[in-house]
């Protein structure tokens, strides 16, 4: 049984992935775990009453648990797992790809993708900058290969940062011949490396995602800056203009001081930048939530990241 198919007053027992355990107290004093579970379609808000301390030793973020307990809606705190047992699940006992999410196509096709665009970068220095950055033998590659793109909002799993950042780089390009004065290589570049600072900014907690402590105390787009800097410094002539050309697509992506980038977008490039970004991270969000949504079911519940609930009209035919 999948999260998005549980039922207002199920009893179930089911392996899910834990993403987060803490042990908290009562008014009373005595200790409870509050838990979020997840499988690939969703999470779970949980909690565990008696037995807490024992149970927390079984609780490693990033790992499987078998939980049995009682599934519930309230109509104003939403679902939650009141869990009854918990214990480690054995080796071999679960099937981790019903755990974990992941991007719509394979990662070979995704590579494939980013080196035909990166190809069609002529500025010789960009593309310099890519293959130190990006190329298949550089030190960087498997971490951009591998790393979410969040924690939680959208693209939340291993290859996600490399789908969303080719997605919005390809839509970059495709936009750049549309409108007059864009430098597309620039502006594709700057798509590429905008997130850059997530490899720094996230790590594997097992089978989960956490932030870093580098992450938590400077941000992803500062790590993400430094990272895109220190790059251009090793190469021997690289244009002033072209590097503060780029610099200024990943320090201001973000759009507004309000959101974490320390400027705004001040050039055509990391205006379009910045919007495709954000048009990826919203749309990356409606997949997060059709892929929670049980058979039938039209209407997401109000999500932080939309400001609102989502429809999926499609879903009237199911």
């Amino acid at each position: 049984m999948a999260v998005r198919d549980l039922q207002d007053g199920a009893t179930i027992a089911i392996a899910l992935l834990v993403r987060e355990a803490e042990l908290r107290r009562k008014r009373d004093g005595s200790e409870y775990l509050r838990l979020v579970l997840a499988d690939r379609t969703g999470t779970l808000p949980a909690v565990l009453w008696e037995g807490a301390a024992e149970a927390c030793g079984c609780c490693r973020v990033g790992e499987p648990v078998h939980v049995s307990g009682r599934y519930s809606v309230h109509p104003r705190f939403g679902s939650q797992l009141v869990v009854g047992a918990l214990r480690a699940c054995e080796p071999g006992e679960v099937v981790l790809d019903d755990l974990l999410d992941g991007p719509a196509r394979s990662c070979p096709a995704l590579e494939a993708d980013l080196r035909e665009l990166v190809a069609t970068v002529r500025e010789p220095h960009l593309r310099f900058l890519l293959d130190g950055l990006l190329g298949g033998g550089s030190p960087t590659w498997p971490a951009y290969r591998d790393a979410p793109a969040a924690k939680h909002n959208h693209h939340a799993y291993r290859h996600g940062l490399l789908e969303h950042s080719l997605g919005v780089a390809q839509t970059v390009s495709t936009i750049a011949a549309t409108f007059p004065g864009i430098d597309r290589d620039i502006a594709v570049t700057g798509a590429l490396l905008h997130d850059i600072g997530k490899l720094d900014a996230y790590a594997a907690a097992g089978l989960a995602i956490e932030m870093t402590d580098a992450g938590k105390l400077q941000g992803e787009i500062a790590l993400g800056y430094y990272a895109v800097r220190r790059a251009i410094d090793r190469i021997e002539g690289f244009p002033p203009r072209l590097a503060q050309a780029v610099l200024h697509v990943i320090l201001s992506h973000h759009g507004t001081l309000e959101h974490g980038s320390p400027v705004v977008p001040c050039t055509r490039e990391a205006t379009l930048v910045h919007m495709i970004d954000n048009l990826g991270g919203k749309l990356g969000s409606f997949d997060r939530l059709e892929k929670e949504l049980a058979d039938g079911q039209r209407w997401s519940a109000f999500d932080r990241a939309l400001g609102g609930g989502a429809y999926f009209a499609a879903r009237e035919a199911a």
